[in-house]
């Protein structure tokens, strides 16, 4: 286990700078995209997924303007020291959601 604890991090650092990457390509093609980021353990159904980290992420992604790619306080914990850098854009009860989640916007990759 400390192993995996200490390899997690830096692959979940790269892989959230690529993904934010390449949404930020797709916002400023298209114009229409507002992901909203949460990690977690998801239920596979058939073709589908499922799960409380999924069902963040997509109240995370409904409280998402046009331009932003936001990420919940789990997430942004996960990369720090990555370079990644965030704006926090305040405190919301998510329906369904126990407690109050701390929402940021990425600013910068």
């Amino acid at each position: 286990m400390p192993a995996r604890a200490c390899v997690l991090p830096t692959s979940c650092d790269i892989a959230v700078t690529k993904f934010v990457d390449t949404i930020r390509m797709r916002i400023y093609t298209w114009g229409m995209c507002r992901p909203g980021l949460q990690t977690g353990e998801c239920e596979v159904r058939g073709d589908d997924i499922g799960g409380i980290a999924v069902h963040i992420g997509a109240r995370v992604s409904a409280l998402a303007g046009s331009n932003d790619v936001l990420v919940s306080n789990t997430l942004r914990y996960l990369v720090i020291g990555s370079g990644l850098e965030f704006e926090e854009r305040g405190s919301y009860e998510l329906k369904g959601v126990p407690g109050e989640w701390r929402v940021f916007a990425v600013a910068s990759v």
